[in-house]
């Protein structure tokens, strides 16, 4: 049986990608800071600070004794946002941001790495944003972390590569979670219209590539719209692409 350890998984994305890895047959370990409070006979759950290097060796290594000591994948999906003028930004939130957004994202690979080099053709899923085509105003901390978790991916694929990890990330738009419940400029000009369940469905195609130009794929949009943003900053000067982030989210 294969198994995936999902961090964040209390809820919305992670709690949708939990269900479609249990309906497709796997063994999962849903971990959060939150209590996990559904069940399923193949399901492991227990508690994670992300932020915490200790929690994420426990956790990892009490699920691989689970799972014959090895994991499939590792989805690195937990994450915050804070939202408004960053020299408005209360007083520990922007520290919290980041100890999540990216000490915690990069405690979760490192502790990672171990399990999923002995496992062939394991995967490592990181949750990036669309966030982090340009820089978005008023949520530049959680867009600026997402970048991180952009260079992140980018950065283990190439170092990670002859250990056999595929490493990829996600980059939807606004989905409907707590995260997308802000006055950010964009989820009144794109709208609020992924699902948790259709990032899951991302999420499983992304650990099952059809074929070789798929499995090459390293950043994976959701819908038309975010994987269109993309290729637009992939292909636009600066200029330009500031200037569609301005007209969406300024």
């Amino acid at each position: 049986m294969k198994s995936i350890f999902i961090s964040g998984a209390a809820q919305k994305i992670g709690k949708a990608v939990a269900l479609k890895f249990l309906a497709e047959g796997w063994r999962v370990d849903a971990h959060d800071i939150a209590p996990i409070e559904y069940e399923h006979s193949n399901l492991h759950k227990g508690h994670l600070d992300i932020a915490n290097a200790d929690e994420w060796e426990s956790a990892l290594a009490d699920f691989a004794a689970v799972a014959g000591g090895t994991i499939d994948v590792v989805d690195n999906n937990a994450g915050i946002i804070i939202d408004g003028p960053l020299a408005k930004a209360k007083e520990g939130d922007v520290e919290k941001l980041i100890a999540v957004n990216v000490t915690g994202v990069t405690l979760g690979a490192r502790a990672a790495h171990a399990y999923l080099a002995r496992t062939p053709g394991a995967h490592l899923v990181n949750m990036a944003s669309a966030s982090a085509v340009y820089g978005q105003p008023n949520i530049a901390v959680y867009s600026a972390s997402k970048f991180y978790v952009a260079g992140l991916t980018e950065a283990l694929e190439l170092e990670w590569h002859h250990d056999d990890i595929r490493i990829v990330d996600l980059w939807p738009l606004w989905a409907k979670t707590t995260l997308a419940q802000l006055k950010a400029a964009s989820t009144r000009r794109l709208g609020v219209r992924i699902t948790p369940e259709q990032v899951a469905e991302a999420v499983w195609g992304a650990v099952n590539p059809g074929n070789r130009w798929a499995r090459g794929k390293v950043h994976h949009g959701v819908l038309t719209l975010d994987k269109a943003l993309y290729v637009a900053k992939s292909l636009a000067p600066d200029r330009l692409a500031r200037l569609l982030i301005k007209i969406v989210a300024g």
